[in-house]
């Protein structure tokens, strides 16, 4: 594909060079550029990708995107101006992938809470129907059958357009993807035509990025400013700022709830360890998820898949018989009845619907004895660190022992996390916290202070399967460290 033919939609500000160089593929990556090579030069948050021009023309670079022309240029390569070069990428991938998005049924999830469950049940869904299908998400990207490891809840342009491009390949006609608000704000679902936007809710998260509630609120917002008329936009109306991401979309405006009217109406009967009982648009329906926040996710699911075009009946009875994702709310049970819970809650949202949820479904034992809960929980290094207090007043709030512990504490000293996450602790819960900074050893300790019947919660790291210590990743899975101890015990 000839330079030129890529920057339909991108406005120009100077070319250098001949715009009918021959593009043979497109690059974030220096180290990745080459013969035939569009380099795209991206201001990123830790490093800018114009320090990086010299190196990939070095490379061989055939051409060069980006938003500041170097002083000195090479004759036999192309330079092209424009003022957003992460905007400008979005459109050039879609252009040089011919436009996967518009040949999919694509469906952007968005929220703080519930993305990776709302975008894996509608896969699990639509496969049951009979679709082939693709998964872009937290714990993985999927090719119906094939999984790719994923790296970021939302791919850059380039990757999201390959991996759309691969999933054609394969028959694929839906596709359910997680939308971030980085991703927003960073133009990565730019170019991409969706069919439906979900929004599950917004809570604190991403300060650290976003600055304030406001701009996080901003970003949300603007997936749904950029669906078409031809999406619908589908969302919470229990959330506070529901209706607030309809307010500029020219999508199909909808809505779900479990409190009041709404184009998709659910009342939950019963909620047990065992799964949720709800009425879903006067049916009654026995789910295999547990909680009220599962009770949301799958009535955006089943809202979706009817706007989608798939018979209500039908989807609800493959809906009852579907698990939930990996590391959401995922049980591992010991010989002596001690139950263990893992869970991604990360947020203090997510944290409390969890703990709010096992509270309401404890009840005392054969000895009259109300089982208790044990919290173990940390949180993320070189990320909000505005949320920690908050979520260990929330672990001690509705627990009975919290053990407050590394995350993944990156290259953040983790006794410092935890510091900040101890201020956070009342007076009056001090002597039900605890610190202990090795993750493995406050599994271990909440496991040999557990009865049985007792509720040991693991939370923030769910479906993970490693530890990221000063940029190292070691292997780490919370449901496998507490299999080990419940034997060990």
């Amino acid at each position: 594909m000839q330079l030129k033919d890529l920057f339909y939609k991108i406005p120009l500000l100077a070319t250098s060079g001949s715009m009918n160089t021959d593009i043979t593929n497109l690059t974030m990556d220096s180290r990745k550029a080459g013969p035939g090579s569009l380099f795209i030069a991206v201001r990123g948050t830790v490093t800018d990708g114009h320090s990086y021009i010299e190196t990939a023309v070095k490379q061989g670079a055939a051409a060069v995107l980006c938003e500041e022309l170097p002083t000195s240029t090479v004759d036999s390569v192309a330079y092209v101006q424009v003022q957003n070069s992460a905007r400008a990428m979005g459109f050039l991938a879609a252009a040089f992938y011919q436009q996967p998005s518009h040949k999919l049924k694509l469906i952007g999830v968005t929220g703080t809470n519930g993305k990776t469950s709302v975008a894996t049940l509608l896969f699990r869904l639509f496969r049951a129907l009979g679709y082939r299908c693709g998964l872009l998400s937290t714990v993985q990207n999927q090719i119906d059958d094939q999984v790719i490891a994923a790296t970021h809840t939302t791919p850059d342009a380039i990757t999201t357009n390959q991996l759309l491009t691969q999933m054609l390949d394969h028959g694929c006609t839906h596709v359910f993807m997680e939308v971030s608000s980085h991703a927003v704000v960073q133009e990565r679902v730019t170019g991409l035509i969706f069919a439906g936007g979900i929004f599950t809710n917004i809570t604190h998260d991403h300060l650290d990025f976003h600055g304030t509630f406001d701009n996080y609120i901003r970003a949300k917002k603007g997936f749904f400013d950029q669906l078409p008329a031809s999406a619908f936009a589908l969302t919470n109306v229990d959330d506070k700022r529901g209706l607030v991401m309809l307010q500029n979309t020219a999508a199909r405006k909808e809505t779900y709830s479990l409190l009041t009217l709404a184009t998709f109406k659910g009342k939950i009967i019963a909620d047990s360890l065992f799964g949720l009982n709800m009425l879903v648009d006067n049916q009654e329906v026995w789910f295999k998820l547990i909680g009220r926040f599962n009770g949301y996710n799958l009535l955006s699911v089943y809202g979706a898949a009817v706007l989608l075009g798939e018979d209500p009946a039908e989807v609800l009875t493959l809906l009852s018989g579907i698990k939930p994702p990996p590391g959401r709310f995922e049980q591992v049970v010991s010989a002596t009845n001690i139950v263990g819970i893992v869970d991604y809650a990360h947020t203090p949202d997510a944290l409390q619907n969890v703990l709010e949820t096992i509270n309401g479904l404890r009840h005392t034992d054969e000895q009259d004895r109300m089982p208790r809960i044990i919290t173990v929980v940390g949180c993320g290094g070189n990320r909000d660190a505005t949320k920690r207090p908050i979520m260990a007043d929330i672990a001690c709030r509705f627990s009975d022992r919290v053990i407050l512990t590394s995350d993944n504490p990156r290259f953040e000293d983790p006794m410092a996390i935890l510091e900040q996450m101890q201020a956070g602790v009342s007076p009056v819960d001090v002597k039900k916290a605890q610190v202990i900074q090795d993750r493995r050893d406050a599994i271990r300790q909440a496991v040999a202070m557990a009865e049985p019947n007792d509720i040991i919660l693991v939370a923030g790291k769910g479906h993970e399967t490693y530890q990221d210590v000063q940029g190292v990743k070691s292997d780490f899975d919370d449901r496998a460290v507490l299999r080990d101890a419940f034997l060990e015990r």
